[in-house]
């Protein structure tokens, strides 16, 4: 019976699968090879090797509530979209909260992983570890939860790249970005147009000279601030829009690049890509349009060679005398510390069975949490991932059949080849509600929105209208929260009390009556029920149900 489990990582993804593993009475062992805890989002004045590294000026680009454990809403003070600090400060509140920092070993690094000789009886694995000054140790555990990301091995094609070996300027990675300093007058190169390149050529265009963002297939470019100065991704992540997303794929698609469209044309800006929107993850970024449009950033096609301190771009333009180009080309992943066995790739994705258990093994004591992407934040995905990778530790769920797994895999990387820009920097992506409502369903909390509609209608109104929050997945079942359906209804309440630094007096008005809305919205939510429930599907397209959201939702009508 599994009882003891190494957790390997501390950041988002090691925190809560360690609660996890509380919740379900496991004995968890955490061994992070930093000092810290944050992972990713704790940030470090010097690049560790190893070790995934951010710049000083990252923002957040999920908001507060979506990027939420589910049992823990982050303080209503903390701003919506968080600096990488106050996100840190978010994960010490929930590794304090839930007592998570006890079970973890800092400054110990996993060396390898090796299954025992009698796996096929016990599942049980040999975790070799390695501390900082040398010593190294071997034990035994029932099982094993790998939290170590794909962001720690740069990626950095130089081969693609004539003439770099004989480039007269500086060049590095991203991950080796830290600020703008010593770039001041530069001539600013910026090769790829993902997250970080974007916010890399903004951060460095306030103090340089001129920044180049070359893009080589474009991007769709999204902010923050949504309609009305809400976050944006709470307008349009609602359970309703999927359901419309997978009714009407291409127009919900062509209405969202014409909305995008209309903010700024991004074919006159030159970012627009030859995907749809929802065919590859968007470009965060509230700054990238105003510091193109000021002529600070200028939008580049792809780099064809090197000459000198000259970048020869494939359209035949050239930029003399650049100083500084930086790699935004992503990262490769790996898991050194595990059998190549278990590393086996279906497309360009890790084999694993819902992106979570490798299939081949006989005994499922093995799971990788937070290797995953979709339209939302990290933080609910790898959260349901854990929740559900414990009960299957414990015996409480069981995995298909071998051969069943794998078909369904490659199944399932057919699918997101068909419907996502798929690669090796990029190796998977995952429709957001969906996903998480299939991992919900095998745990037993997926919300029953007809059940709740008949029981519950306010709350089941927030749960189908409103933007899904993590929350969600806490009103029912294994691991149920009682304050779940709290945290639902007061999630606008957190939203708002950032802004809430300079109140202005509202005049008296006439309180209206919104049983008449209430009752109409009721009747149509009750179809969509009936359609989400026979169908079995959700939704990535949010409308909120109060007062903008109305108007949204009938605007798309």
């Amino acid at each position: 019976m599994v009882q003891k489990v190494a957790v390997i990582g501390a950041g988002i993804s090691g925190l809560t699968s360690i609660k996890a593993c509380l919740d379900e009475g496991l004995e968890p062992t955490c061994f992070e090879s930093s000092h810290d805890i944050g992972g990713l989002w704790r940030f470090k004045d010097k690049p560790e090797p190893g070790r995934a590294n951010i710049y000083r000026s990252v923002i957040i680009n999920s908001s507060k509530e979506i990027m939420a454990f589910s049992d823990f809403p982050p303080p209503a003070e903390l701003p919506n979209n968080m600096h990488h600090s106050e996100v840190l400060q978010y994960l010490r509140l929930y590794g304090q909260a839930f007592k998570l920092m006890q079970h973890i070993h800092f400054q110990t690094t996993v060396v390898s992983v090796r299954q025992r000789l009698d796996f096929d009886a016990t599942g049980q694995w040999e975790v070799e570890t390695e501390r900082r000054e040398g010593q190294r140790e071997t034990l035994v555990f029932d099982a094993v939860i790998v939290c170590t990301g794909h962001f720690t091995q740069p990626h950095l094609p130089l081969t693609d790249f004539p003439g770099i070996e004989s480039f007269e300027g500086r060049y590095f990675h991203s991950w080796d970005y830290r600020n703008a300093e010593g770039l001041h007058g530069k001539r600013v190169v910026v090769i790829g147009i993902g997250n970080s390149g974007g916010d890399i050529a903004v951060d460095i265009s306030r103090v340089a000279e001129k920044v180049y963002l070359s893009a080589r297939s474009g991007a769709w470019v999204v902010g923050r601030v949504g309609e009305g100065g809400l976050p944006g991704d709470l307008i349009g992540t609602s359970r309703m829009h999927t359901v419309l997303e997978n009714l009407f794929p291409s127009w919900i698609s062509k209405r969202v690049e014409k909305k995008l469209n209309k903010a700024f044309d991004h074919k006159l800006y030159g970012l627009k890509p030859n995907h749809g929107f929802y065919t590859q993850m968007p470009v965060v970024n509230d700054d990238l349009p105003a510091r193109i449009i000021s002529g600070r950033v200028q939008v580049k096609p792809n780099v064809k060679e090197f000459c000198g301190s000259s970048v020869v771009f494939v359209d035949g333009s050239i930029i003399d005398k650049v100083d500084v180009v930086v790699f935004s080309t992503g990262y490769n992943y790996s898991f050194p510390f595990l059998p190549s066995t278990l590393q086996a790739k279906s497309g360009y994705r890790l084999r694993l069975y819902k992106h979570v258990f490798p299939p081949a093994l006989s005994q499922p004591t093995l799971a990788v949490v937070g290797f995953i992407r979709g339209f939302g934040a990290v933080n609910p995905l790898a959260e349901m991932q854990a929740r559900w990778a414990t009960r299957v530790f414990k015996g409480l769920t069981t995995l298909p059949s071998e051969k069943n797994m794998i078909k369904e895999i490659e199944k399932d990387t057919l699918t997101m080849h068909n419907r996502f820009t798929c690669s090796e920097r990029n190796p998977l992506q995952v429709d957001y509600i969906p996903y998480l409502d299939s991992l919900a369903e095998l745990v037993g909390v997926r919300p029953n929105i007809l059940w709740l509609l008949l029981k519950d209608p306010r709350l089941a109104l927030q749960v189908l209208l409103g933007p899904c929050t993590p929350y969600q997945y806490r009103l029912t079942g294994p691991g149920k929260w009682a304050g779940a359906r709290q945290a639902i209804l007061t999630q606008w309440e957190r939203v708002v009390q950032p802004f809430r630094t300079r109140v202005i007096p509202q005049p008296e008005t006439r309180p209206s009556s919104t049983r008449s809305i209430i009752v109409t919205v009721s009747g149509a939510a009750l179809l969509c029920c009936f359609f989400y429930n026979n169908h079995r599907t959700s939704i990535s397209f949010p409308l909120t149900f109060s007062k903008w959201s109305l108007t949204n939702m009938a605007g798309l009508f």
